[in-house]
This record gives structure tokens, C-alpha cells and sequence, in this order.
């Protein structure tokens, strides 16, 4: 299929509203890549390609018995989003991030929002990501999710949800710098005539916020990126954002708690480290609090945090905020803590651990999508219509076994963007995934985001580790607004 033939068929589709008709904001991209021919972006690709491995933007996959880095697969027809539509995408995040950070902040410490009866205490207390020795704890400017990605789909009326929200250790951000680093070498002259919102600030930003975080009278505080080292499968962007910020990269090896103060050794002696943007899960932080068998942490880390002498990035315990069982009660936490209506809707969520729920949905297994309450990546989770009747009967009787571990939900149509698949145009299904950054006096939600595309057609699995791959996301300036600035003029 070419462009001109293009057909988004019965779905909501990201840049056609219909047959061979491009929407609005699109038709100049639409028309330089039919005038580009077929055979000439499928050379394009390639190239792009090969630029992306020489730049090392890879990934491992745990259970590859292989165990070789593999490039995350690029598609370079873009996702366009309008600077309208961006707009309420941004209002919505902030709003979103500002009442996680205000639920993470009384959860370990008050918890009036469960003596107020708006979340049961059952839903935080078997949640495994609720780290009890956080409580008490203030981190600085009351901060805990300094980073976060969340991932948004929409479905086929075209209406944005979000799908659940990563406030741990969130990957992606480098496969957005640098798809669109290789995009604007590829094509620099449609960046000349589309205006585009520049992406290659954020390391600047994350910097920015990650020193807002030490002590202010500290003249020159010492900031690191702390990695489980070379065999994490998104090790290539903690050296990247380390590179980028100028900062140091570490493992756990490196540091040392010393005089009361974390400690980084170098072949100068020790040196005092103020701010550790941390990519270790909070299990495996620190032996003396968490997981005595970790090897990837430091020990005594948790104390001289507690103490105030150190700041974590985020901050431990915000695995709470990720449970997809504590997702579904967001909505409500908007409405207590902030008093407003949620702008970005949850998908409609049923809670395997009451009993009509349950019910519901082991009578629906085949129209619903059945996921565990910490599952990640893709796995762990039922798409009921595309599942054998062995396989939901497997599941309802996980359901049964375990069911605080299971939400369900039912089964969206996502949002499609045309994606060159073997010399053809076929539409691929996409999620997005924006970067949020909070310093306390202010919540930045980097432009665009991460657009992951399900490869495999029909698929609804984006995830890089099960054949998805990626799109540079362009958002549209408005050309008279105070960001109407063309990106060849930046």
C-alpha cells in the first residue's frame, strides 16, 4: 500500500482521517513523502538505521539466550501532534504528576487520604512497591517523583487515556533524542519547512533539576547517575544521559558511605556525592534496608538519605504510585488533593480484589485485558480476545488465586500511524510515553515523548523487548503563538 492509497480502515489513525486524506497538520508531510517515492524511504530507513547502532542506541532483552545488544527498530514516518492538542496533553500531566507527588508525600506520612476513606488501606499496605521504611521521610522541596514518564493511548474516537504511570526508574528519553537527532540528518529539509518543538533541551532540564535538589548553600554539588551496570537493558542510556548532563556514571561498586556522607570513589580519594539520579529499582538500593543479597547498591545509602544528607532521584518508595491497582484510585486522588476534575481519563479499570469486579470480569475474560498489578514490559498480562480458551482458564483460575494481583480492562482500539513495513505502508498501533520532570515550583513535560509502535500487525504490545519499535513524535508550534519559532531557525 502507498500513501496515496493509505486506508486507517475503522481506526482512529494519527495522521489520515479517511482514504487517501491526510488531516490538516499533516498534508505537507503526507506530500513530501509521496513526492520522496516508496523505494527512497525505505532507503531512508535503512540509513537511519545504521546511524542509530554506530551511535549505540541499543537494548538488552533479559531472557534472550542469545544475550546480545539489539537496536530498538525505527520507523521514519513521524507521529504529528498539534499544538492544541499538546497543549491539553501538557495541562493534563501536570495535573496528574502534581496529585501523585501530593498522595506519595501523605502516604508516608499522615495518610489522611486513607483515614478519609478515599483509598482503603488494604490497597497501600499490600502493594509491594509501599516501602515502609520510607515513612517519615521528606525529601527535598517534598519531591518524590522528580522523573516520570507516563504512557498515554488513545482510542479509536480519537479521546487520550492514560494507560499507567511510571514514577520509578522510566526509560525511553534517549530513543527520543536521538530519533530525532538521525531524523534531522536524514531529512533536514523537512524540518526546514514543518515547525517542529526542538527535543535535545532535555538533558539540560533533567540537569537543572537534579542540582535543585542539593543543598543550596552548597557552591558545587556533585551529581551522578547511579546504573546497575553494563548487562541493564537500558544501559545505553544511562551512559548517554550521563555524556550528556557531564555528570559522572557509577555503579553501586563506586560508592561508599563514609563520615556519614555517600562517597564516590576516585583516583584522587573519595569525593562527596550530593545528588544520585538513581536507575536501580528501590529493591536492590541498599542491602542494609532492602534486599540483602544486592550487589547493585550501596550500603548505609538509606540512613545518610533519611539523615538529609544525600538526595535520590526519584525518590524510593514511589513504586507505590505505579501499582496498577493504586492507578485506578488517581482520578479520585485529583479530586481530593487538588479539588479539580481530572483532564486526562484513566482507562475503566476493574479490581480483581472485590468481589463484583471479580465476578465481572471472570465472566468476561474474552472481551477484557487482564494485567498483573506490577507487571511490566509486555508480560504478565492477558488479551482475552486474541487468547486460547486454555489460556483465559489459566488466567481466571491466577485471578482467583491471587486476586489483590490483577486488574482488567477492556480491550481499547489504539490510535494508528502509517508505518513502513517491507517496502509497504501498513498502519502500526502506537502508545506515547512523555517525560515529566518536577522540581516542586515547577512541572516540565518535555515536548513529544516517546512514541512506541507495535511492529507486528495487529499487534497491540509496543514493547521494545516484544518486537515494538519507535517513531520520532513531532509537536507542531503554533505558529502564532509565543513558541512560533520555525525549527530551522533554531
Amino acid at each position: 500500500m502507498s500513501l496515496e492509497s493509505y486506508d486507517p480502515e475503522e481506526f482512529y489513525d494519527e495522521l489520515f482521517v479517511a482514504k487517501g486524506e491526510p488531516r490538516s497538520q499533516a498534508a505537507s508531510l503526507i506530500q513530501w513523502m509521496q513526492n520522496l517515492g516508496i523505494e527512497q524511504l525505505e532507503r531512508h530507513r535503512q540509513t537511519a538505521e545504521i546511524a542509530l547502532y554506530k551511535l549505540g542506541v541499543t537494548f538488552n532483552v533479559y531472557n534472550d539466550e542469545q544475550g546480545v545488544e539489539k537496536i530498538f527498530p525505527f520507523d521514519i514516518i513521524p507521529r504529528l501532534i498539534s499544538s492544541q492538542e499538546w497543549q491539553y496533553l501538557e495541562k493534563g500531566l501536570k495535573q496528574r504528576i502534581q496529585a501523585l507527588n501530593l498522595f506519595l508525600n501523605d502516604i508516608y506520612s499522615s495518610q489522611q487520604i486513607i483515614q478519609d476513606g478515599k483509598i482503603p488501606s488494604e490497597v497501600i499496605n499490600t502493594a509491594p512497591g509501599f516501602l515502609k521504611p520510607c515513612i517519615g521521610i521528606e525529601p527535598p522541596n517534598k519531591v518524590w517523583c522528580h522523573i516520570t514518564g507516563t504512557d498515554l493511548v488513545r482510542d479509536g474516537d480519537g479521546k487520550w487515556y492514560v494507560l499507567e504511570d511510571n514514577l520509578r526508574v522510566p526509560s525511553g528519553i534517549s530513543y527520543v533524542l536521538e530519533n530525532r537527532r538521525v531524523m534531522k540528518s536524514t531529512f533536514p529539509d523537512i524540518f526546514q519547512t514543518m515547525a517542529v518543538k526542538p527535543v535535545d533541551e532535555y538533558p539540560s532540564y533533567l540537569l537543572e533539576t537534579l542540582l535543585n535538589l542539593a543543598p543550596p548553600h552548597l557552591p558545587d554539588p556533585t551529581v551522578v547517575v547511579l546504573t546497575p551496570g553494563i548487562y541493564n537493558s537500558a544501559y545505553y542510556e544511562h551512559s548517554f544521559l550521563a555524556q550528556q548532563m557531564g555528570v559522572e556514571l557509577v555503579e553501586g561498586r563506586d560508592l561508599v558511605v563514609v563520615d556519614g556522607y555517600l562517597q564516590m570513589r576516585t583516583t584522587k580519594g573519595l569525593r562527596r556525592v550530593d545528588v544520585v539520579y538513581r536507575r536501580v529499582d528501590d529493591d536492590f538500593l541498599d542491602p542494609l534496608t532492602f534486599r540483602a543479597d544486592s550487589l547493585l547498591g550501596v550500603p548505609g545509602l538509606i540512613e545518610v538519605y533519611q539523615q538529609g544528607k544525600v538526595a535520590l532521584a526519584n525518590a524510593p518508595g514511589t513504586g507505590v504510585a505505579d501499582d496498577k491497582v493504586v492507578y485506578a484510585y488517581v482520578p479520585d486522588m485529583i479530586r481530593y488533593y487538588l479539588g479539580e476534575e481530572p483532564l486526562l481519563a484513566n482507562v475503566p479499570t476493574y479490581l480483581c480484589w472485590r468481589k463484583s469486579d471479580r465476578e465481572y470480569v471472570l465472566q468476561n475474560l474474552d472481551k477484557l485485558v487482564v494485567k498483573a498489578a506490577n507487571g511490566a514490559g509486555g508480560y504478565g498480562m492477558l488479551i482475552g480476545n486474541r487468547a486460547t480458551p486454555t489460556e483465559r482458564e489459566d488466567f481466571a483460575q491466577k485471578i482467583i488465586a491471587q486476586p489483590r494481583n490483577y486488574i482488567a480492562q477492556p480491550t481499547l482500539s489504539l490510535s494508528r500511524v502509517p508505518t513502513l513495513m517491507g517496502g509497504e505502508i501498513e498502519g502500526r498501533h502506537v502508545d506515547l510515553r512523555p517525560y515529566i520532570l518536577h522540581r516542586g515550583d515547577e512541572i516540565y513535560v518535555h515536548p513529544g515523548g516517546l512514541t512506541r509502535v507495535a511492529l507486528k500487525k495487529g499487534s497491540l504490545v509496543v514493547n521494545s523487548s516484544q518486537g515494538g519499535g519507535s517513531k520520532d513524535t513531532w509537536v507542531l508550534n503554533n505558529m502564532n503563538s509565543e513558541f512560533g519559532v520555525r525549527s530551522s531557525e533554531l
